[in-house]
């Protein structure tokens, strides 16, 4: 699936080491469907060269206004009509400054006056006092108001040699928001709270009591609803997968931390998601140091009680957050997941079979509710994803909370 397939973008390129960067985004974003119209200032040149971002658009780099290729000289006017975005990275101190004056003395800085309807994506990038100051702070208020989405500044080693605010996202981060920013908005101004992967139960310091989930649904629907723009609470049991942009992760191992991090955050979510594969029981009697083998050959015996009832605890809170259980199921998948969401007392329960699901990159899901059932077709994880955050969207009533 090609998340940019039929966008048009323009990227902007202004003075600044983080240039090196926008290379690799731009091809991320080539990879994903998009056809990118390079502009660079005179002083972005300075740091890489037309010539490179040309072989790796493979469309002409335009650099100043009075371009002999293009025959009414109205670059400024061509570029913007007709294209999905317009992204500036890196932006400097200076060109924000131009945005937040409407100044136009460069092709680039013309095209951002004139750009009409066309939305303007900014991603700063500089010293961490350039970026504090606060001329700077105000003119990023003011191209905010205006109507730019800022798109981080992140933290970290600069290149002058100090650290601090200023440096502009990652490449797979800028895509990622580029991405996030095309999809619909229907969870704006909601808290979603998602658990995810397998809990891990301890035998012994090295033996555990586990199952094969690998996270990829729970971490795919953490996405899609920080696409929809959720503020995303994600607690995850142990996976090696990393965590989507924006999403604040939790990290547990066991069925009883992982009850603990959410009955910590469920007080403030509008929606809750309980994606996890918890294990049921864990054992009583683990063992503080490595269990030996025995000279008999005998195996040790384990003792077992419930784990708590993540999802049904959080139904029964009076004023907790609207809920949707998971059931990955291996047989009577219609029968058995019915049965969960009546017992459970959830409103949305999405049911699939393990087997099919479980470490795979493709899902058919199944929703539960109180008017039957409805099967989705088979989807990357991700896609969907996002077409169970709609269903969410659609039936979470308009005041989830009172």
């Amino acid at each position: 699936m090609l998340e940019l397939a039929d966008k048009r973008i323009v990227l902007g390129l202004t003075g600044g080491i983080a240039c090196y960067k926008v290379a690799e985004f731009l091809r991320r974003a080539q990879d994903q469907g998009a056809v990118i119209d390079v502009v660079m200032t005179e002083a972005a040149t300075h740091f890489i060269g037309a010539t490179t971002m040309q072989a790796l658009s493979g469309r002409p780099v335009y650099l100043d206004a009075w371009d002999e290729r293009v025959p009414n000289s109205m670059a400024h006017i061509n570029l913007t009509r007709g294209a999905d975005a317009i992204v500036i990275a890196p932006a400097s101190t200076d060109f924000i400054a131009k945005l937040a004056n409407g100044l136009a003395n460069d092709l680039l800085s013309t095209l951002c006056v004139a750009k009409g309807n066309c939305p303007l994506l900014v991603a700063p990038a500089m010293n961490r006092e350039m970026w504090l100051h606060p001329a700077t702070q105000r003119n990023v208020a003011q191209i905010k108001a205006d109507g730019a989405l800022i798109l981080g500044p992140a933290e970290g080693d600069q290149a002058c040699g100090e650290t601090g605010s200023g440096r502009m996202l990652e490449p797979h981060e800028l895509l990622a928001e580029l991405i996030a920013f095309f999809q619909p908005k229907p969870l704006r101004g909601k808290r979603v709270l998602i658990t995810a992967g397998p809990t891990s139960e301890k035998i012994d310091p090295i033996r555990v009591i586990t199952n094969r989930s690998s996270g990829k649904m729970g971490y795919a629907i953490a996405q899609a609803a920080r696409e929809a723009g959720a503020e995303v609470v994600l607690v995850s049991g142990p996976t090696a997968l990393p965590a989507p942009y924006q999403v604040m992760r939790v990290d547990v191992d066991s069925a009883a931390q992982m009850h603990a991090a959410v009955m910590n955050e469920a007080g403030n979510a509008d929606v809750f998601i309980s994606v996890a594969a918890v294990a049921d029981w864990r054992v009583v009697n683990a063992s503080g140091s490595k269990l030996k083998k025995q000279a008999d050959g005998k195996a040790p015996q384990l003792e077992f009680e419930a784990n708590p009832d993540i999802l049904a605890d959080i139904a029964r809170m009076p004023s907790g957050p609207w809920c949707v259980g998971f059931a990955a199921e291996t047989e009577n998948l219609l029968e058995y997941a019915e049965a969960k969401r009546k017992r459970k007392g959830v409103p949305l329960l999405v049911g699939n079979l393990a087997q099919q699901a479980m470490n795979a990159d493709e899902t058919e899901l199944i929703l539960f509710d109180d008017a039957g059932h409805t099967a989705l077709p088979v989807l990357g994880k991700l896609a969907a994803a996002r077409k169970l955050i709609a269903a969410i969207a659609d039936k979470l009533p308009v005041s989830p909370k009172p």
